[in-house]
């Protein structure tokens, strides 16, 4: 068992961050569609970190190997890549470390800017040694909302962004940032989109949750979910029933 959890996470967030000052291809990869270069180059170089420290490995661009320890690190070397191929600078390395209880640890790293977000089971989420705090924003007419693909038209909402990456999203509205999250897309996340976010936003105190009432918690490679997360309970709600609307 890693006994520094978060020290081998932030390991893989520098390797993943040597890596990326070695690119300089930004196009597709050629392998699959939606995949750049980068995403690989990235992953070659957390996968050579997780190889050393002898644990399961659960990611986007390389697969499952659920390993021997018991230990498993779910994780989207690059999450954003598109923004990254373009240049806008919103795109993470998220990491969350599973074991038999569940979801223990969680790094996410804007790439762009350096700026980590961490956390541990039980020990509160935060951004350097700044605590995350939510908003505590309870009207859907006061809310700055995130998105990903196209809402309907009419929310209620006061205003909304489309960032492209999330991971940090979640962690934007951990940190109060914003005020709520909502997949308005398709079967389009991974466990990896969204893991570190989800820990991370738990132990500031909010839950997310997939808008169709599945488990978030799984290590299946081809599941896809739909989260949704909000400041406060009363925000949520109103969130979850717009998204289910506009199934």
């Amino acid at each position: 068992m890693i006994t520094d959890r978060l020290g081998l996470l932030h390991d893989l967030a520098d390797a993943v961050a040597a890596a990326m000052r070695t690119v300089t291809d930004w196009g597709p990869s050629g392998e699959r569609d939606g995949q750049y270069a980068l995403d690989v180059t990235a992953d070659e170089a957390a996968l050579a970190v997780i190889e050393r420290a002898g644990v399961g490995v659960l990611s986007e661009e390389s697969g499952y190997d659920p390993g021997t320890t018991g230990e498993v690190v779910v994780i989207d070397p690059i999450d954003g890549s598109t923004n990254a191929s373009r240049g806008i600078p919103w795109f993470a390395t998220s990491l969350c470390l599973v074991d038999a209880a569940g979801p223990a640890a969680a790094v996410v790293v804007n790439q762009a800017t350096g700026v980590r977000y961490s956390a541990e089971r039980g020990g509160g989420a935060w951004c350097g040694e700044r605590r995350l705090l939510p908003s505590g924003c309870t009207a859907l007419s006061d809310a700055i909302v995130v998105i990903s693909a196209v809402p309907p038209i009419d929310v209620g909402w006061a205003q909304f962004r489309a960032f492209g990456a999330c991971a940090l999203d979640l962690c934007a509205v951990a940190d109060g940032v914003v005020d709520g999250y909502v997949d308005f897309g398709t079967e389009q996340h991974g466990v990896w989109d969204y893991l570190g976010g989800w820990l991370i936003c738990r132990e500031a105190g909010i839950a997310v949750v997939d808008a169709f009432e599945r488990d978030m918690l799984h290590l299946d490679h081809a599941a896809r979910r739909t989260p949704v997360a909000a400041a406060t309970p009363v925000l949520a709600a109103d969130l979850l029933a717009a998204r289910r609307r506009s199934a």
